[in-house]
């Protein structure tokens, strides 16, 4: 079983650290190669994503992969950006479905923005198409606009769109997720507006006559945004297109207590995955030693359980987890009183403690 380690930027390194401390401690059958990649790369090799680390990532069973990013990077060309290293690797190996979990675990109810009554208990999975769409529809640029308001004028533009094939396969891994948790499915879509979103709403109500023991409802996304903070757990599984999934499970994260407790699996047809925490690479918090480490070492039980075949395994990690959290240990952004604060190299050594 091969992995790719891919730490990044910023607080990168250290969240995929205590992970992979996690995973070594598992005692399994791993090869861990670790490679350079978004500024990081750009610094040492002049590209956010060098041909050896693609080249790795290929070669993988699965990908670890910790966050990219930079305010100092702000200015180079799009293509250079640290950013384009995950749209590269998305597109590269067709990663085009990514399940998002958003669960409250009990014992941070109280660090939810909402009140605890609304997300007790809350287990959404977001599931996000991720090779398509207006982040990678052509065409796209600059130029000067021949109508419209500003005739003249310097204009920029991208483009929204959508497959039939790319709509049936997201549809399907909605639905077949959906038959093993409530059997509810939600496509999130803004019909009402946009040509792509109405044909994404026909596409996925003829997939639907496929799966006929699981209820299928549609929602606008600005409803959608709206009912995920009123009534978060009438959600069972959300389907949705890049852009409103990008969106989408970042409200979702905070209705947990933190997007530092949200991990993220990113698969291809083979299974092969690219697995991360839901959040940045928070240059402003790097190196500080108070990065939450739990969304990566969830993710990591995301590609032992999606990739690797290894849910005992997978298990282990979840439940080590749960346990550090009833112990009362809490890294600052989910610190409340009468907890303990921990930095992130003692939340790593308490999961592995916690594994027996």
């Amino acid at each position: 079983m091969k992995i790719a380690v891919l730490p990044g930027d910023g607080i990168g390194t250290e969240i995929v650290a205590e992970a992979v401390k996690v995973l070594d401690a598992l005692d399994l059958n791993l090869e861990m190669e670790s490679a350079l990649v978004g500024g990081a790369a750009f610094d040492a090799h002049g590209h956010p994503l060098p041909e050896s680390t693609l080249k790795l990532a290929k070669e993988s069973d699965a990908i670890l992969f910790g966050a990219v990013g930079d305010w100092k990077y702000d200015k180079l060309d799009r293509p250079l950006r640290p950013e384009q290293a995950i749209l590269g690797l998305r597109k590269a190996l067709g990663l085009f479905a990514n399940f998002r979990p958003a669960i409250c675990y009990e014992q941070l109810v109280n660090a939810s923005s909402l009140k605890p009554e609304l997300v007790a208990g809350l287990d959404i999975l977001i599931i996000r198409e991720l090779t398509g769409d207006i982040y990678f529809g052509q065409p796209r640029g600059k130029r000067t606009a021949v109508d419209g308001h500003f005739p003249g004028a310097e204009e920029a533009f991208d483009t929204m769109r959508y497959s039939k094939p790319e709509i049936e396969r997201i549809a399907r891994v909605a639905f077949e997720a959906a038959r093993k948790r409530n059997k509810k499915v939600t496509s999130v879509d803004k019909a009402n507006v946009l040509e792509t979103f109405q044909f994404w709403k026909d596409v996925v109500t003829e997939v639907h006559k496929d799966y006929p023991d699981v209820e299928l409802q549609h929602m606008y996304v600005d409803n959608a945004a709206m009912q995920l903070v009123k009534a978060p757990k009438s959600f069972d599984v959300i389907v949705t297109g890049n852009m409103f999934g990008d969106i989408l499970s970042d409200e979702a994260s905070m209705l947990t207590g933190s997007i530092g407790m949200l991990p993220s699996a990113s698969l291809n047809d083979k299974k092969q995955g690219l697995y991360e925490p839901s959040h940045g690479s928070a240059p402003d918090i790097a190196g500080k030693g108070v990065a939450n480490p739990l969304a990566t070492i969830l993710s990591a039980a995301m590609m032992l359980r999606f990739s690797l075949n290894q849910e005992e395994a997978a298990n282990r990690i979840e439940t080590a987890v749960k346990k550090v959290l009833a112990q009362g240990l809490r890294t600052p952004d989910i610190f409340s009183e009468g907890t303990t604060k921990v930095s992130t190299r003692e939340m790593g050594d308490a999961v592995v403690k916690a594994l027996g």
